[in-house]
C-alpha cells in the first residue's frame, strides 16, 4: 500500500508498506479516506525528526470499517470512523485512575506505531469513533484535533457569558478554540494571531474582534473590547514562546489562562506578564491529549455532534486537498509559508 514514512527532520518520503492485518480479536481494519496533517507534525518536520525513522507517519484520520476481528461488538463493515490516536497501556496506574491524558505510558499512532498516512491502518476497536455517514470524510479527519481543544475547555471552567482571547487563533487548534468558544456560550471571542488572512476567517467562524499582535498592541485593544477589565478565559494555542510568555498579562483578575499549545522552545516570561499570575490571582491549566474517562471520553462524541449540526464548520479551515504522493511537497511548502496555508487534508491515492 502507499504510505508516508518520515525519517529525520525535513525528511518525508512517499513509500510502498505492507498493508496491515488484522492479528487480534478485537483488531479492525480500515480503509482511510482523509487523513490531516497537525501542527505538531509541522514542528516535528522541522526541528526534532522521527520518534522511529521509517515509520507511517501521522494520527489525524478517517475512514471506512473493511473487516473486523471476531470480538469486535462496536464497529460493523462499512461503518464510517474517526480515528482515536492515544496507545494507553491499560495496566497504567493512571489510565486505572480514570486520568488517560496523564498516563505514563501514553503514546500516538505514527511514533512507534504505523499512523495515519497511508492507505490502511489496523487499531483496536476502542480506538475508533463511529461517524454519521453523511459526515464528511474532511471533517472526520479533523475530529481528533477538535477533541484536543474540547479536552481543554473541560478543564477551563468556562461560563456563559465569559469574554475569551484566543492567542495563536490562526491555526487549527485555535479555530476550534474559537468556535468552541462560542458553543460554550462565550459572549465576547477575540481572535489573535500575526497572519491577517487567517483572522478574517476567524471572523468567519465566529470571532467578534481579531488583532495582528505583529503590528497592534494586543493588551491596548483586549483592554478596550472588554471595557478595561480583560478577559475572563485566555486560551494559548499556539506553542510559540511570544504567545506563551504574554498569556497571563491578557486575563482579568481572578481569571483563568489555558494552555493548549505544544512549545517547542524555552519560554521566557517578563516580569510585568509573571507577576500577573499572583497580582491577578490567576488560574492556570494545562492540557494535555484529547481522551477522557471513560475511554476514549465524552471529547470523541460530542465534537462528532456538533461538527454533524454544522455548528462546528470545518470547511472553512481547510485551504489544501492533496493526494498523499504530494505529501513530500506539501511539508515543504510548509515551510516556506509562501501562500496562506490552513488545514491541509490528504487523501491516500487508492
Amino acid at each position: 500500500m502507499d504510505s508516508l514514512k518520515l525519517y529525520d527532520k525535513r525528511d518525508i518520503r512517499f513509500e510502498t508498506a505492507d498493508k496491515p492485518r488484522i492479528e487480534n480479536s478485537k483488531d479492525v481494519l480500515v480503509k482511510i479516506k482523509a487523513c490531516g496533517i497537525c501542527g505538531s507534525d509541522i514542528s516535528r518536520y522541522r526541528k526534532l525528526g522521527a520518534h522511529s525513522p521509517g515509520e507511517i507517519w501521522g494520527h489525524e484520520f478517517s475512514g471506512v470499517v473493511e473487516s473486523i476481528g471476531n470480538e469486535v461488538t462496536e464497529l460493523s463493515v462499512g461503518d464510517h470512523v474517526a480515528g482515536v490516536p492515544a496507545l494507553i497501556d491499560e495496566d497504567d496506574y493512571y489510565y486505572k485512575s480514570g486520568r488517560p491524558a496523564q498516563a505514563d505510558s501514553l503514546n500516538a499512532i505514527g511514533a512507534k506505531s504505523p499512523g495515519g498516512f497511508a492507505e490502511y491502518i489496523v487499531l483496536d476497536e476502542k480506538n475508533l469513533v463511529k461517524v454519521p455517514k453523511e459526515l464528511d470524510f474532511e471533517a472526520a479527519a479533523m475530529v481528533e484535533p477538535s477533541t484536543v481543544v474540547l479536552h481543554g475547555f473541560y478543564h477551563s471552567s468556562i461560563n456563559v457569558g465569559d469574554s475569551v482571547v484566543v492567542l495563536g487563533a490562526g491555526g487549527t487548534i485555535g479555530m476550534f478554540a474559537v468556535q468552541w468558544a462560542k458553543i460554550f456560550g462565550a459572549s465576547k471571542v477575540i481572535a489573535v494571531d500575526i497572519d491577517n488572512e487567517k483572522l478574517e476567517i476567524t471572523k468567519q467562524i465566529g470571532a467578534d474582534f481579531t488583532i495582528n499582535s505583529l503590528n497592534e498592541d494586543t493588551l491596548q485593544l483586549i483592554s478596550e473590547y472588554t471595557n478595561g477589565i480583560n478577559a475572563d478565559l485566555v486560551i494559548e494555542a499556539a506553542g510559540s514562546p511570544a504567545t506563551s510568555s504574554t498569556a497571563f498579562g491578557y486575563a482579568r483578575k481572578g481569571g483563568k489562562v489555558l494552555f493548549l499549545g505544544i512549545p517547542y522552545a524555552d519560554i521566557t516570561i517578563e516580569r510585568f506578564y509573571f507577576e500577573k499570575i499572583m497580582r491577578s490571582e490567576l488560574t492556570v491549566k494545562g492540557s494535555w491529549s484529547c481522551v477522557s474517562a471513560p475511554f476514549p471520553g465524552k471529547e470523541w462524541p460530542n465534537t462528532v455532534h456538533f461538527m454533524n449540526n454544522g455548528k462546528l464548520n470545518t470547511e472553512k479551515m481547510i485551504t489544501h486537498k492533496v493526494s498523499l504522493s504530494e505529501g513530500p511537497e506539501m511539508f515543504e511548502k510548509l515551510m516556506e509559508r509562501n501562500e496562506l496555508i490552513g488545514k491541509v487534508i490528504m487523501y491516500p491515492e487508492k
